[in-house]
């Protein structure tokens, strides 16, 4: 049986600032714009780690079963592939996951609007079906594509929309970069997995775009989530505070152009995750100090 620090690796902590940044932000956006609901920003950040550590041990469950992961693959623990827990502990433990985002997501949409249930439902199915079912999308090059949806527009928008009930156009602005610098960290796995990846089946957009196209898609989406931080500056000068996160991106970034492989790249997915809580924490700052004008 997995042990508890097993269980936690299987649950990929270094991915977890892909659901606290978005509801950081958001709440920053609402904040600026005349005030926040901290319970549900609290709540809403509840479901968002749930999501996220839900769809990290379905991916667990999915791929190992598949035989997509093996134990010889470079890259945070696989309790399925690596025979550390039962598969069906692990699908259980995903879908126990959903089901707390579940419960969350139904306060917030009893307090706030009974449509959030849609959403909630769809982020779960999209959880699911990445790597689940029989044609996992996450298998034919679009996981970028839902991580940006669903871990920039919809966790950054919702997040304002259940405290305010609007969504003022910085609100939507600022989920660019948030879903921006999730897709980064994805992109990042995905070049470290590509060998292993096309010789599997497993068609990411990595796969697609190859080595040297994947290496400039995650410098893109670094220097994309910098001019869209920037772009807020519009509604408040103080956005501009996200250009301080610069020196967080150097070193992930030289990894990843410089043509680093394996344990490298695991290194710069921890560098990544880490750049996600600077900028995340500097944009959050800066969207919130919108209030003094």
């Amino acid at each position: 049986m997995a042990t508890v620090s097993e269980w936690v690796a299987g649950a990929r902590p270094r991915t977890l600032p892909n659901s606290i940044v978005p509801v950081a932000v958001g709440t920053g956006a609402a904040v600026g714009a005349g005030g926040a609901v901290w319970w549900k920003a609290l709540l809403a950040a509840g479901v968002a780690l749930a999501l996220q550590v839900g769809v990290n041990y379905a991916n667990d469950y999915s791929d190992g079963i598949r035989g997509t992961d093996t134990e010889e693959r470079v890259g945070p623990t696989r309790l399925t592939a690596a025979r550390l827990a039962a598969p069906r502990r692990v699908l259980s433990a995903a879908w126990a996951c959903f089901a707390a985002a579940a419960v969350l997501g139904l306060v917030l949409a009893v307090t706030t609007a009974w449509w959030l249930l849609l959403v909630g439902a769809v982020a779960i199915v999209a959880a699911w079906f990445y790597t689940g079912g029989r044609r996992p999308y996450g298998y034919r090059a679009l996981g970028e594509l839902s991580v940006f949806v669903f871990f920039g527009l919809v966790a950054v928008v919702g997040t304002v929309f259940v405290q305010l009930e609007t969504v003022p156009w910085q609100g939507w602005v600022a989920a660019v970069p948030v879903g921006l610098l999730s897709c980064s960290v994805l992109v990042i796995n995905n070049v470290r997995d590509l060998d292993t990846d096309a010789q599997t089946g497993k068609y990411t957009l990595a796969v697609r775009l190859g080595d040297a196209g994947t290496r400039r898609l995650y410098a893109g989406c670094v220097a994309g989530a910098f001019a869209g931080g920037l772009a807020t500056a519009a509604a408040t000068w103080w956005a501009a505070l996200v250009l301080l996160a610069l020196p967080a991106a150097v070193p992930p970034v030289r990894r990843v152009l410089g043509g680093q492989e394996g344990a490298g790249l695991v290194a710069g997915l921890g560098e990544t995750g880490r750049l996600q809580l600077v900028f995340g924490a500097l944009f959050t700052a800066g969207l919130a100090l919108g209030a003094l004008g």
